[in-house]
């Protein structure tokens, strides 16, 4: 009896120590599917992270913005907040402009060639100085880098103390507003040709490295923060001087207001409405504000204007030719960027 107990004992011994193994194995092949399943996850989260990071550089890739990153080099003199304008003229002068422009801008050539006379003889005269504040809006609105090369090559030319003489230049030879020509570096150094003293290996190295993309670039971001409403912006004394639509600026208008500021006075008003039109709207006496003499009248996206040359979102070069003739009036639109307000 005592033998048959002791085989029934290891009997039992020997089942318990089998389902305890093969328990053991269940657990086993358990936890290696939760291990394999653990990886497997880990490995797609890896991808996808991955994926994703190769898509943001993809999409930042070829931004108007990145070329304009790196340290921020003022040009030499630049006056103003974080040193962001270029001034002409006498610091001494009793009056002073500041201008918003951007060297693709049809407006802004048409606001240079018709008040670029003005603007030298009253600072040749110690009444008037000039704070050029360069931005990109075309850049962003046709796409292309024109803009932002040609402020950086003309703030190189600012190093070189040229910057007068080719910031004319610029505008002189300005391309269609959709030819990105000022895009190449080649032809802002073939400009650079025209002034005397300018194309030096300085100033080429200068171009070429874009050593002022990024200032030009917080530039722009001082524009968009100021929303000023849009190119050229005009102020006179910190007044925005076009923003007047019924007595638009001339630049005999502009000479005489900066001459009297000179003189310890202030400017006449120039003659304005002397009645009234059939549909209750004031009519002008003032040569500059009638459509004969302003040019062609034009509409901006938030308006209307009589300044007499297209803005930019008129995308029209003719228009702005037309504009630019009336020499008389010597107004200007304003070039408005995309979601500019």
């Amino acid at each position: 009896m005592s033998d048959k107990n002791d085989g029934a004992n290891r009997d039992a011994t020997k089942r318990s120590a089998r389902e305890r193994l093969l328990v053991e194995r269940e657990r086993q092949k358990t936890r290696d599917k939760r291990r394999r399943t653990l990886i497997v996850s880990a490995a797609v989260v890896g991808v996808l992270g991955l994926a994703a990071v190769v898509g943001l550089i993809a999409a930042n890739t070829g931004k108007s913005g990145d070329s304009a990153k790196g340290p921020v080099v003022a040009p030499s003199g630049a006056v103003g907040k974080d040193a962001l304008a270029i001034r002409t003229g006498k610091d001494a002068a009793t009056s002073t402009l500041t201008v918003w422009e951007d060297f693709r801008c049809p407006a802004c050539k048409a606001f240079e060639d018709n008040y670029r006379a003005t603007v030298h003889e009253l600072e040749a005269k110690g009444q008037l100085k000039v704070d050029y504040h360069l931005v990109t809006l075309i850049d962003g609105n046709m796409g292309g880098t024109g803009s932002l090369k040609a402020a950086n090559a003309a703030a190189c030319a600012q190093d070189a103390g040229k910057f007068p003489a080719y910031h004319d230049v610029l505008f002189q030879n300005q391309p269609e507003e959709v030819d990105d020509a000022y895009g190449k570096n080649a032809k802002l150094l073939e400009l650079a040709g025209k002034v005397e003293g300018l194309d030096t290996p300085e100033f080429r190295a200068c171009v070429e490295k874009g050593t002022h993309n990024a200032w030009v670039g917080k530039s722009q971001e001082a524009f968009r923060a100021g929303k000023f409403r849009g190119t050229p912006t005009i102020l006179l004394d910190g007044k925005d001087i076009f923003a007047d639509q019924a007595n638009p600026l001339t630049p005999q208008k502009l000479k005489a207001q900066v001459e009297a500021t000179a003189k310890g006075g202030s400017a006449a008003p120039s003659p304005k409405a002397s009645g009234t039109g059939k549909n209750g709207s004031k009519t002008s006496s003032s040569p500059s504000s009638s459509s004969s003499s302003s040019g062609l009248s034009s509409s901006t996206s938030t308006g209307s204007s009589s300044h007499g040359f297209p803005s930019h979102g008129s995308s029209s070069r003719s228009g702005s030719t037309a504009g630019s003739q009336a020499g008389s009036a010597g107004s200007a639109s304003v070039s408005r960027g995309a979601g500019e307000d």
